[in-house]
């Protein structure tokens, strides 16, 4: 990845940047958490959000062009966007106001996560509950079918993938019934690899990688909003998503799991691509039969 040899200052410059954003987001919604729930609370909550993450944009040097605007995620629906790094959260996050899910932590990450959850109603899991797809989907269904609540923002990859394809969606997010908000996010390699390799860099080292690159150039594009069809089961209805998605950022649509990055390839996997291998042996043997 290109990076620049930054004077003591510069890099500081961001350092600060990037502390003064965690540290008003931690303080802010903890004081708005103690406002009585009201139009001055969401007013307030949003703003601090906003401002806040904002400034962690700037401390990543990101240079961002959101497009077609008038498709941002409403109140009741579900924002469902492809991954690349931890910083797609920053990048929305700057542009829009969302309830994030994910699971709950320990050490600042969970000081930050207490401290937004009282702001703003957050979907924050246990690990023990994560694992219960049951529990997790009845918690985001109560959230959409509340409209007066945030979109929630998901990665239904559930990994990062490097910038260049749309692996396969979880089916969870799309079995809820909610109307669904696509996000596709494309970044600009010229200026810097934004791709979290997360078996090769710890998230510290790869947020110091990220601010000290030259710069971080992507765009966002808010696609149409899209509902299930009544003759589409979940699996169906996530694939018309990631197709939609891969197509308006340039990435390729490919229907392997993310997660076999780390995983061994499941039988079923192997079983699948052995019968198209199959087809294929048959299908030739016949051919030159005939002929």
């Amino acid at each position: 990845m290109p990076t620049l040899v930054f004077t003591p200052s510069v890099s500081s410059y961001r350092i600060a940047l990037a502390f003064t954003g965690i540290s008003l987001l931690v303080v802010g919604t903890t004081v708005v958490g103690y406002l009585p729930n009201g139009r001055f609370k969401e007013f307030m909550s949003k703003h601090v959000h906003l401002m806040c993450y904002r400034i962690c944009v700037r401390a990543l040097t990101a240079i961002i062009t959101y497009h077609d605007r008038e498709n941002r995620p409403r109140n009741g629906g579900i924002c469902v966007a492809n991954h690349t790094s931890p910083i797609d959260v920053i990048i929305l996050a700057s542009d829009g106001y969302y309830a994030m899910v994910g699971q709950v932590h320990g050490g600042l990450m969970g000081v930050i996560q207490r401290a937004m959850v009282k702001a703003c109603p957050h979907v924050w899991f246990e690990r023990s509950e994560v694992k219960d797809r049951h529990l997790v989907a009845k918690r985001l269904t109560e959230h959409v079918q509340d409209k007066s609540k945030l979109p929630i923002l998901i990665f239904p990859e559930g990994t990062c993938i490097n910038n260049t394809s749309v692996m396969m969606f979880k089916k969870g997010s799309f079995e809820i019934g909610a109307t669904v908000y696509p996000v596709a996010i494309k970044y600009d390699p010229q200026f810097g690899d934004a791709f979290w390799n997360s078996s090769k860099y710890g998230m510290v080292t790869y947020l110091l990688r990220m601010m000290t690159s030259w710069a971080i150039v992507c765009s966002v594009w808010y696609l149409p909003p899209m509902t299930r069809e009544a003759d589409e089961d979940a699996v169906q209805f996530a694939n018309r998503v990631k197709s939609a998605i891969a197509r308006q950022g340039g990435l390729v649509d490919l229907l392997w799991d993310g997660g076999l990055k780390r995983e061994k390839v499941k039988d079923t996997f192997k079983e699948e691509q052995q019968k198209l291998y199959s087809k294929m042996i048959v299908g030739n043997h016949e051919d030159r039969s005939r002929s």
